[in-house]
C-alpha cells in the first residue's frame, strides 16, 4: 500500500490522497496510464488510473480517470492505493519496506535469553522513528501487544526475511 484516498476535493471527480511514500511527492511517480496502480481493501483490488495528480498545499490531490462527479468520487474515499511490489525501487541491503517487516516473528535476545515476543502486525510512523506493533502469536511468551522502536543496531539487531525472523534487544518485561 502506497497511499489512501481520504476525501473528495472539489466537484469534478477529484480526491485527496494521503501518500505513505517518503518523501510524499514520490507518489507522483505512480500516476498516469502507464502506472499499474490499484485500489481496494484486503484482497479485493482493481486497476485505477489517476490521470492528473499534483501537490496541493501540504498534500496531494488527484483526478480519477473517467470520474467527473463528486458523489461518484466519494465512493472511492477510504480505499487504499497500491502497486505491484516489483515496481518499488530497490533498497540498499540494510533497508526494508514496511510490508517486508510485517509478519516477521520477533525474538528478544535481551539478557542472553531468546524469547518469542510475537509477530510484527504493522508499523506506526512517529516522526522520531518508526514503531513496530508486535502482537502475540503461537508460541509467544505471553498475550501482550508490544510497541518497539524500529531503531536498527540499537534495538533491532538482525532481520532474516527468508527465515521470517527479527532479533531485538528488548526487555520482554517492558
Amino acid at each position: 500500500m502506497i497511499a489512501k484516498i481520504t476525501t473528495v476535493y472539489g466537484v469534478k471527480g477529484w480526491v485527496k490522497v494521503h501518500s505513505f511514500t517518503e518523501p510524499m511527492s514520490n507518489f507522483l511517480n505512480y500516476s498516469g496510464a502507464e502506472a499499474a496502480l490499484q485500489f481496494g481493501k484486503g484482497n479485493a483490488w482493481k486497476p485505477i488510473v489517476l490521470d492528473e495528480v499534483r501537490l496541493h498545499g501540504k498534500g496531494i490531490v488527484a483526478h480519477i480517470a473517467g470520474v467527473d462527479d463528486r458523489e461518484i468520487a466519494r465512493t472511492y474515499c477510504g480505499l487504499d492505493l497500491s502497486i505491484d511490489q516489483d515496481e518499488l525501487p530497490a533498497l540498499d541491503g540494510d533497508e526494508y519496506y514496511w510490508h517486508q517487516l510485517q509478519g516477521l516473528e520477533v525474538y528478544s535476545v535481551f539478557g542472553g535469553a531468546e524469547q518469542l515476543l510475537g509477530k510484527v502486525d504493522h508499523l506506526i510512523e512517529t516522526g522520531a522513528n518508526d514503531v513496530l506493533v508486535v502482537k502475540p502469536s503461537k508460541g509467544s511468551i505471553d498475550q501482550r501487544e508490544r510497541l518497539l522502536p524500529y531503531v536498527p543496531e540499537t534495538f533491532v539487531l538482525s532481520i532474516d526475511e527468508a527465515a521470517g525472523r527479527m532479533e531485538v534487544d528488548w526487555d520482554p518485561e517492558f
